[in-house]
């Protein structure tokens, strides 16, 4: 099943308001050799990376789309300093006061970042506390040297020396610009007008545009959907209608991107599973992405036409495509998927559905749902919606 219909993360798109550059330009790093090689593990669609801080272990995402991040646990453990509050809005728009500090030290295999501007989060909210995740690697921090990514290998290497990655047949190149906490944001071309994409190591998803992106009535190949599939920072979004659709082309820097499905929402970003299709090296100091094909993903979107989150221990479908007849509704409460109970779950079990979707690579659902007092018995094909 594609992952544009589970829920998707965006731990990106924060954007600090009233903050000036100077927050995010703090710090320093050391390495002890040319290239520096980051233990990667890339789960869900997102890539983590284990941290020290004050000799204790952590679990940090490696998130171009956001600044550093630290839990609200690790800053109280360290007693450290409030510097200031100020507001923040996530990738649902919704904007909440946070604490900024500054972290005197964290350690990143054999990187050693000093004096690291970090926002603080609650990050056990929703569904980011079953990732158990303890903080965020941002732009702020890697802008200060090279990375070199490769999902599929689980590679992740560090220099402060651009020459030190062989680069030659990487040839797609991707210009963008800096925000002030760093974040990439690239121009993108799509039905003949310039967009501003967030590259987003953060959102598990291919490729979201804003609603007024597009006109649905002069697209091909669309979707009309309802409902909400991402969690940001400040939990999930508002329900709210949408489409999936199939472009041609999709431009950036020198390159078409052919076929590209693409699905709407409040904010423009680029993620992973566009990236997984190559191995990419990221530079701050020439504003630039050079990126290597190294595998092609199918444009034909395959799906049960559903997705559904855990709300208290309990399924309910929270996204639908709206076609004619479809027997699911937005709110209707999960009993049961091919006999698997999905109510009354403790936090670990919800958590374990959560992650580890029961209806992956399967073919045919059936499903007991409740909807005004009543069972219904429910069966799905997984269908093909784009070619």
């Amino acid at each position: 099943m594609t992952k544009i219909l589970y829920t998707l993360f965006l731990f990106s798109s924060v954007t600090v308001f009233g903050q000036g550059k100077n927050f995010f330009e703090k710090g320093e790093v050391q390495l002890q050799q040319p290239v520096e090689k980051v233990s990667l593990r890339y789960e869900n669609n997102l890539p983590f990376v284990k941290v020290n801080i004050n000799g204790k272990p952590y679990n940090f995402i490696f998130d171009t789309g956001a600044p550093t991040v630290i839990s609200q646990v690790i800053y109280k453990e360290l007693n450290l300093r409030k510097k200031y509050k100020r507001s923040i809005k996530d990738s649902d728009e919704k904007v909440q006061q946070q604490i900024f500090t500054e972290l005197p030290e964290m350690k990143v295999d054999n990187l050693i970042f000093k004096n690291v501007g970090a926002i603080v989060l609650d990050l056990n909210s929703a569904e980011l506390g079953c990732l158990k995740v303890d903080g965020i690697i941002g732009a702020n921090q890697m802008a200060k040297l090279f990375w070199n990514v490769n999902y599929s290998q689980n590679i992740l290497e560090a220099s402060e020396d651009l020459s030190n990655f062989d680069i030659k047949d990487f040839d797609v190149v991707i210009p963008f610009e800096s925000q002030p906490q760093k974040t990439p944001v690239v121009t993108a071309s799509l039905f003949n007008k310039d967009i501003k994409v967030t590259f987003d190591t953060g959102f598990s998803g291919r490729l979201e545009v804003s609603d007024d992106t597009i006109d649905p009535k002069t697209v091909q190949h669309i979707i009309k959907t309802f409902g909400t599939r991402t969690t940001g920072a400040f939990g999930t979004a508002t329900p709210a209608a949408g489409y999936i659709f199939r472009a041609d082309s999709l431009k950036m820097g020198n390159t078409l991107f052919q076929d590209q499905k693409i699905g709407t929402g409040k904010t423009d970003l680029i993620g992973n599973e566009f990236f997984n299709d190559f191995t990419f090296v990221l530079d701050w100091k020439n504003s630039k992405v050079y990126m290597k094909r190294i595998a092609k993903s199918s444009s034909t979107l395959e799906s049960f036409g559903f997705s559904y989150r855990f709300v208290n221990g309990s399924a309910m479908v929270t996204f639908i495509f709206e076609e004619e007849n479809f027997p699911l509704k937005i709110g209707d409460a999960i009993v049961s998927i091919n006999g698997i109970s999905f109510q009354n779950l403790d936090k670990d079990t919800a958590c374990h559905y959560f992650v580890n979707r029961v209806e992956k690579n399967l073919k045919n659902l059936n499903l007991k749902i409740k909807r005004g007092g009543k069972i219904i018995d429910v069966q799905l094909n997984k269908k093909v919606y784009l070619k």
